[in-house]
């Protein structure tokens, strides 16, 4: 059976819906560094939220996830990515990164994304091309360079 992607602009009344689909892809990743605090975690993507960047990503008419792309002076910051558990091991995030790097490629900009240390998002984003840029403690940083078109 094949699988229907698509994506759909996010409004501002669903940042609750959003966090709460963040928390639950998340926890995994900072339990594992004895970071998970589910108040902190709103918080951090509360401040930043802007519905007008932020994209959820159906399959077969389900929420499956979300992405944020926001656009940077010279690059597109891929802000956040996350697949609910649920729907997670099915390819959704990468054909959700060939969405963004069909965006970047177009304008010929490269891709910034950064990934909790430890986490098993490093070794996906590497896996799609994207090379490390940048560390702090908590953080790794990839860039993603444009890809012209053939």
């Amino acid at each position: 059976m094949r699988t229907t992607l698509a994506f759909q602009v996010c409004r501002s009344q669903d940042a609750e819906a959003l966090v709460t689909l963040r928390i639950a892809a998340m926890r995994p990743s900072l339990e594992k560094a004895g970071r998970f605090d589910a108040q902190r975690a709103r918080e951090r993507f509360l401040a930043g939220f802007q519905s007008e960047h932020t994209q959820w990503i159906l399959c077969d008419g389900q929420v499956a996830g979300f992405l944020v792309v926001k656009p940077q002076a010279d690059t597109l910051l891929l802000d956040h990515l996350y697949i609910h558990p649920d729907f997670q091991n099915r390819q959704l995030g990468a054909t959700a990164l060939q969405h963004v790097f069909a965006r970047a490629d177009a304008a010929n900009l490269p891709v910034r994304v950064g990934a909790l240390r430890g986490s098993d998002s490093n070794h996906f984003y590497q896996r799609h091309g994207f090379v490390q840029c940048d560390e702090t403690e908590w953080d790794i940083y990839y860039l993603r360079q444009p890809q012209s078109a053939r």
